[in-house]
C-alpha cells in the first residue's frame, strides 16, 4: 500500500497552504493572466482559486475549487509562465508535431500553443483509457484539469512514495504507456516526478512535451520514458526488467492500431 502522510506533516502542509492561499487573495497575477482566469470562472470550470501547490520552471500549479460545470469538488489549474524562456529551449516538443504549424518566435505564442498541446493531449490519454487528469478547459496561458487526489489533497508523486506493491506498479505504468503510443502518442517526459500516487494507482501527468508518433523525435523520446521509468524502479526497489521486452511490448500495439496481428 502507498504510504500515508503522518499528521504532524499533514499539519505543517495545510500551514503552508494557509500562507500561499492568501498570496493569491493578494493578487500575484499580470492583467492577461487575470483575463484568461476570468474565462474559466465565466464558463464554470472554477470558483475561486484555493492555494498553490507547486511551483516550477515553467509554470505554477494551484488548487481551486470547482465551478458549476464541474462535478468534482476541486479543479488543479496550471498557470504556465510568460516570462520564462523555457518553452522556446523546449520547442523541439512543437516543430515537427504535425498538428502545429509554424509557430512565430513570440514568447507568448509559444507559450499559448504548449498550453492548447497539453489539453489536447490529456484529451487523447482521457479517449484511450489512460490514468491521466481530465482536462476541463484551457485558455492562452491557463490550464484546468481533474485533481488526482481525495478530499482536497492532490496526489504525492512517485518520488515521495514508498510502494507496497512496486511490481504491480511498473506494470500499470508500462500498461500506460503502450495504450498511448497504440493511439498514436508519447509522453515524452516519463519520471518519478510526473507520476503521482492515488492510493496503488499511479496517474501520468505533464502532458505537456507529448508529441504523436510522427515526430521525428517520438521514438528517441519513448526509448528515454521506457529507460527512466526501468531505471527508476531497479534503483528504488532492485525490479529488474528487461528493456527490450518491455520496449517490444509497448510497439506491439501500434502493430495492433495497424491490423498487423
Amino acid at each position: 500500500m502507498a504510504r500515508r502522510i503522518s499528521k504532524k506533516k499533514q499539519k505543517r502542509r495545510e500551514e503552508f497552504m494557509l500562507k500561499e492561499k492568501s498570496k493569491v487573495e493578494e493578487g500575484v497575477f499580470d492583467t492577461k493572466t487575470m483575463l484568461t482566469l476570468r474565462r474559466l470562472f465565466s464558463h464554470g470550470v472554477i470558483s475561486g482559486l484555493e492555494f498553490i501547490i507547486a511551483v516550477g520552471k515553467e509554470a505554477d500549479v494551484y488548487l481551486a475549487a470547482a465551478g458549476d460545470k464541474v462535478r468534482e469538488e476541486f479543479v488543479i489549474v496550471k498557470i504556465f509562465r510568460v516570462e520564462t524562456t523555457g518553452f522556446i529551449r523546449r520547442k523541439e516538443y512543437i516543430i515537427g508535431d504535425p498538428r502545429f504549424g509554424k509557430v512565430k518566435g513570440n514568447l507568448y505564442n509559444y507559450v499559448n500553443v504548449w498550453c492548447k498541446k497539453e489539453y489536447g493531449n490529456l484529451k487523447i490519454a482521457a479517449a484511450l483509457g489512460v490514468r491521466a487528469p481530465v482536462p476541463y478547459a484551457f485558455s492562452g496561458n491557463v490550464l484546468g484539469m481533474q485533481m488526482i487526489g481525495e478530499e482536497g489533497h492532490p496526489s504525492p508523486s512517485l518520488r515521495n512514495t514508498r510502494l507496497g506493491n512496486p511490481d504491480g506498479v511498473l506494470d500499470y505504468v508500462i500498461e500506460d504507456i503502450r495504450k498511448l503510443y497504440g493511439g498514436g502518442l508519447v509522453h515524452g517526459d516519463i519520471s518519478e516526478y510526473n507520476i503521482l500516487m492515488k492510493g496503488n494507482v499511479p496517474y501520468l501527468i505533464d502532458f505537456g512535451q507529448a508529441v504523436v508518433i510522427r515526430h521525428p523525435h517520438a521514438m528517441e523520446f519513448l526509448h528515454r520514458d521506457i529507460t527512466n521509468l526501468l531505471a527508476y524502479f531497479e534503483r528504488a526497489y532492485g525490479i529488474k526488467r528487461d528493456y527490450d521486452r518491455t520496449l517490444a511490448y509497448v510497439l506491439s500495439a501500434g502493430k495492433e492500431r495497424n491490423g498487423n496481428v
